[in-house]
């Protein structure tokens, strides 16, 4: 059976005669290897190029070229727009060709690389940017946290000599959780400058006598020294206690114990050390109340919260506790300063009519502990998983998510609470409100998210952020802090009733009762001394 004969329009260099089928076939065939080819009108006018001017198809009809210049289709139905396109040509040397339906016009080669090409180029551009998106997000370490600084200190001393100076001291600073114990001093020191007495950051030096001022500063002195080396014991403690832990999790596998760059006995002993002159220090600078609630917080993180974190999720809260201890223990010390002999017991510091203000500040510090942790045990919840630790990120990340809204909620009312007892200026409602929306916003993402789309680091940078901003806004809109240099600047004298009253309140300050004690021990009154008109 003859072929069907093309309708070629043959070119001016063929003769007039009509050719059939395996004549064009053969001069095909001794200008270039078997091809492909495709009976439509555009394969059609290539292949009568093609004979008349003897050159090989255009490499606009191949497929890599449409392939590298972006055809907007995708794999399947690029390759469909292809099959549709024509038919093979397919010879051999003793039959006469045939046209069959075929696979597109290109060579072996080119043939194994486009699948990819194709997948590339043809991708449209906002979903490209969003595989990018997706592949960023993925290969950014959600999972993952960068190392503690406990870990990079380890990594800086193992560079050194063994026998640097430098290398013994960084390892030793590692073992104390710098940046925790830094945090801590500065909750601590913040409830310190914001005891409502004018001796604790008051501007104007007129209202603070010099006397009273170097006893605010060495008191302060003390109480950050203190609360710096009990945080660095209790963080010891804490690494003593599982460095097999924290051998299986990426932030903490390359602390100082875990390295072996100290011995266990060497550690016990630093942990000691700090922790006795750290209490000792807050008991003779400050007040016994202060050293013992430092004691505490020390035994509660050591050797509660830390063996609790392989037991049961309640670690969290007990943690929350060792957050919100620190600001009490400034604001006791503080008002240590101002006691009498009518105020001076424990009870009278902690549970007295002004000791509201240290309550609510350790309130702020323990609802801040829940979005700060939870979020950060959600990015690394399988490594808490593989070492051991139940948290509420893997054990039940539905009630991870809400928890962590509802105490980013409680933030309001208790920051509100500060202006309310009279520790703030109004002032501090505006900041205060405008940062608790922030980490509230934070938190409810994460919780509608469960912690994906990056939520999970959003709250977690917010909560970092957060409170830095709020400690110091508190401080810079203390009540009174700024009277002295707004009446300075305005010009405002105070009124001389005032100043009368003052001096009388003075005197009869002044005014102390007599006593003789007689031979059989009674005391008796023998005159009250008033002030002289």
């Amino acid at each position: 059976m003859v072929p069907r004969l093309l309708p070629l329009r043959l070119g001016a260099a063929l003769e007039s005669a009509g050719l059939c089928s395996r004549c064009l076939v053969r001069i095909h065939r001794q200008k270039q290897p078997i091809l492909t080819s495709r009976r439509t009108f555009a394969a059609t006018r290539s292949l009568q190029n093609e004979i008349s001017r003897s050159q090989p198809f255009p490499r606009i009809l191949r497929k890599a070229y449409f392939s590298a210049n972006s055809l907007p289709t995708t794999q399947p139905l690029a390759n469909k727009l292809f099959r549709v396109a024509g038919r093979e040509i397919q010879s051999t040397a003793n039959s006469a060709p045939r046209f069959t339906s075929a696979a597109p016009i290109i060579d072996q080669q080119s043939s194994a690389e486009i699948p990819e090409t194709v997948q590339e180029s043809t991708e449209l551009p906002h979903r490209r940017r969003q595989r990018l998106k997706v592949e960023k997000e993925s290969n950014s370490g959600e999972g993952t946290l960068r190392p503690d600084a406990s870990a990079r200190l380890s990594a800086l001393s193992s560079s050194l000599p063994k026998t640097s100076l430098r290398r013994t001291m960084a390892t030793y600073l590692a073992l104390t959780k710098p940046h925790l114990s830094f945090l801590v001093v500065l909750t601590a020191t913040t409830a310190f400058g914001l005891y409502p007495i004018p001796s604790l950051l008051a501007l104007d030096p007129a209202v603070t006598p010099l006397p009273t001022l170097s006893t605010s500063t060495l008191t302060c002195f003390y109480l950050t020294t203190g609360t710096f080396l009990a945080s660095a014991s209790a963080n010891t403690l804490n690494m003593l206690f599982e460095p097999q832990h924290d051998a299986r999790m990426s932030r903490t596998r390359n602390r100082p114990l875990v390295r072996k760059l100290l011995t266990p006995r060497a550690a016990l002993l630093f942990a000691i050390a700090t922790g006795t002159i750290g209490v000792g220090a807050l008991y003779y600078g400050t007040n016994p109340t202060v050293a013992a609630l430092g004691a505490f917080n020390l035994a509660l993180y050591a050797f509660v919260y830390t063996p609790l974190k392989r037991i049961h999720v309640i670690n969290t809260w007990v943690g929350a506790i060792v957050g919100g201890i620190p600001p009490l223990m400034g604001w006791v010390a503080a008002a240590g300063q101002t006691a009498t002999t009518g105020h001076d017991t424990w009870r009278d510091m902690l549970f007295g009519p002004e000791s509201a203000g240290g309550w609510i500040l350790a309130a702020i510090l323990y609802a801040w502990q829940f979005p700060h942790f939870n979020a950060l045990s959600h990015t690394i919840r399988e490594e808490y998983k593989n070492a051991g630790y139940r948290m509420l990120a893997w054990t039940n990340p539905a009630r991870n998510g809400r928890v962590a809204m509802r105490y980013t909620l409680l933030l309001f009312p208790l920051c509100a609470g500060l202006w309310w007892v009279g520790v703030v200026d109004k002032g501090f409602l505006i900041g205060g409100t405008l940062v608790n929306c922030w980490i509230a916003r934070e938190g409810y993402k994460f919780w509608r998210l469960k912690g994906a789309n990056g939520s999970s680091r959003a709250l977690f940078w917010a909560s970092v952020w957060y409170l830095p901003l709020l400690l110091v806004g508190s401080l810079a809109t203390k009540k009174g802090v700024w009277d002295g240099v707004w009446n300075r600047v305005m010009g405002i004298q105070p009124d001389d009733d005032d100043e009368f009253e003052d001096e009388e309140e003075e005197e009869e300050m002044q005014g102390t009762l007599s006593v003789l004690r007689t031979q059989d021990g009674r005391a008796d009154i023998i005159t009250s001394a008033k002030p002289v008109s």
